[in-house]
């Protein structure tokens, strides 16, 4: 273990990963909250501005935000006890299904756990315990988060993107990852790279190619790992969204004009190129010469 891996220094690494991939499981059950409740949030907070701008009564008073209202069936509205939000073994044990009602519970919760139980671990396993450790595991979750946001509204939140921007900089202080200079400049080269692309697209055919949100999370990936990694992150997601695109569209029927949200691929490309910069590096260097 490395000097830096503090939080569990008498354990072996395979122990601190296992704990990480616990803890991971629980973080993921959060992460299906923030999922589910932050658009919800932001379009209540939405609707109250526009109605109150025009002096028409709230439509949403109630509070709600990440804690309240407790999660509860949807159908039936029973609300979730302590045991039936044990990460996966609940989902296990209830046999997919609302202990009351029965109506079905979507498998996506527990496979969501497993995912950032699983990242969790094998990022513990890459950087340790320490606070490179403990900082992509940050990076990990915030990625999640936004990819099935992404994929469920086609949305990448401010709250998420702008946060974890300013988070990579100020790593980089100290160059956690690389130096500062390299830091700002892959902050402002992702931000431009694709609002570039999108303006070019968009004087070509006057339609949208891709959102604002995209932009920023592209800045963020470069205030995290500097210009340097940019076109790799670019090429790869690029590719990746290539080939899913047209899968979509030949195997699922997925029509031409149905946009196809490109925050996911930037985001697993982003998290490649944090695990494996130098041979994701590699590889687009033997495709693209």
């Amino acid at each position: 273990m490395t000097e830096t891996s503090f939080l569990f220094a008498p354990a072996g690494l395979l122990t601190v990963s296992l704990v990480a991939g616990l803890f991971g499981l629980l973080f993921g059950s959060f992460l299906n909250v923030v999922i589910h409740r932050l658009p919800k949030m932001m379009q209540r907070e939405s609707d109250n501005y526009v109605a109150s701008e025009s002096g028409q009564p709230l439509p949403h008073t109630e509070r709600y935000n990440l804690t309240l209202p407790r999660s509860a069936c949807p159908q039936c509205s029973h609300q979730i006890t302590a045991l039936e939000n044990i990460p996966v073994l609940s989902y296990l044990f209830l046999r997919g299904r609302c202990s009351q009602c029965k109506t079905p519970i979507s498998a996506r919760y527990p496979l969501i756990e497993l995912l950032t139980g699983l990242l969790s671990a094998g990022v513990v396993w890459r950087f340790d315990s320490g606070w490179m450790g403990l900082s992509c595991l940050l990076f990990l979750y915030a990625l999640i988060a936004l990819t099935f946001i992404d994929l469920d509204t086609q949305l990448l939140p401010d709250d998420i993107t702008l946060p974890l921007l300013w988070l990579g900089l100020l790593l980089n202080v100290n160059q956690m990852f690389v130096p500062l200079q390299e830091a700002v400049l892959g902050a402002a080269a992702g931000y431009l790279a694709l609002w570039s692309i999108y303006w070019l697209f968009k004087l070509a055919t006057g339609k949208e190619g891709m959102g604002y949100g995209d932009f920023k999370l592209l800045a963020a990936l470069g205030a995290w790992m500097g210009w340097t990694m940019l076109p790799a992150i670019i090429l790869l997601s690029s590719l990746v969204g290539a080939v899913v695109g047209i899968s979509l569209i030949v195997f699922r029927r997925h029509g031409r004009n149905q946009p196809i949200p490109f925050g996911p691929y930037l985001a697993v490309a982003g998290l490649l190129a944090m695990m494996h910069g130098q041979q994701v590096t590699a590889m687009m260097r033997q495709l693209f010469g």
